[in-house]
């Protein structure tokens, strides 16, 4: 089994960002961002293919994953929209890197959204699964369909006391049969999901989860330190820059058919693909179709 390493580490706002960088140092720059509950391994394929074509490609650990650390004991383990798009903005400026092709999904999707929405002189092109990744928290507690609610289980579960004691209890448990739902055709083994899952050891994995699927409910307060960008964000902001979206057509958690909803929020050129055969965790079911997509959006950080 390829594990991803060696590891750097730099200090980018609150965190000291534990992360991957392969490739040419000169390379057009690429940031990768994982989701829950996954980790850097998700890239393990796509990775190297970005680098190999020349890319500088950068491989972050979210907030409350394995090596990222908070710098200091007080500040708030919020798991929240508008934390991920900063811990995002603050590693740019951490590397120096004033322009970049953003690629994700789940949270680290969201986070790439986020700056794309709302710093796109920072973004030359997104790549992102499940279309436009910013919750609209005003209407959150407005009911859909049984057969949307039904997906949304753990999210309720974390919810209450008892979600938050068996996360504590079986964050392998939980995630794996999360990793089974949302991708039923992927034929992951132990191994697989055993590398990854050591990230979720992390001593603030459990709060900063509970907190992010409460707070995109409107249950818990945020961060006072983010409540500027959540104020940009509830106004639903357009993504101009060049985008990829996808849908796994076989996604267990977001299925495609929500897809044509988010039209209207890309204001850019944007190119919409669903992708047989791949569920949630598209870069390491699919990496080669994730891979090129990245690749297609390298000519725009030289215009």
């Amino acid at each position: 089994m390829m594990r991803m390493g060696p590891l750097r580490t730099i200090r980018a706002g609150v965190l000291e960002v534990s992360y991957l960088e392969v490739g040419p140092a000169e390379g057009p720059p690429v940031f990768l961002m994982h989701g829950f509950p996954y980790d850097i391994h998700s890239y393990v394929d796509v990775a190297p293919m970005l680098a190999a074509a020349g890319c500088r490609v950068i491989v972050p650990y979210l907030r409350g994953y394995g090596g990222t650390r908070f710098v200091r004991d007080a500040t708030p383990r919020s798991g929240e929209q508008a934390a991920l798009g900063a811990d995002l903005l603050a590693l740019l400026d951490a590397l120096a890197i004033p322009k970049a092709v953003l690629a994700g999904y789940d949270w680290g999707g969201r986070a790439a959204c986020v700056v794309a929405a709302l710093w796109p002189e920072r973004c030359a092109g997104l790549v992102s699964l499940n279309s436009y990744n910013i919750q609209d928290i005003a209407k959150a507690m407005a009911p859909e369909s049984a057969e949307k609610e039904y997906r949304l289980w753990y999210q309720y579960y974390f919810h209450s006391e008892r979600g938050r004691a068996g996360l504590a209890a079986d964050r392998r448990g939980i995630a794996k049969l999360l990793w089974q739902l949302w991708s039923p055709t992927w034929r992951f083994d132990d191994a697989t999901f055993e590398r990854s899952a050591a990230a979720f050891d992390h001593p603030d994995f459990v709060e900063v989860v509970i907190h992010s699927y409460r707070h995109r409910f409107g249950l818990v307060p945020g961060d006072p330190a983010y409540a500027a960008i959540e104020a940009r964000l509830a106004a639903q902001p357009a993504i101009t820059v060049p985008a990829i979206t996808f849908d796994g057509a076989d996604d267990g958690v977001r299925p495609p058919a929500e897809a044509s909803a988010h039209a209207h929020r890309f204001t850019g050129a944007r190119s919409h693909r669903v992708v047989p055969g791949a569920g949630h965790n598209m870069p390491q079911e699919v990496p080669r179709v994730f891979a090129d997509a990245v690749l297609e959006l390298i000519p725009h950080l030289t215009t």
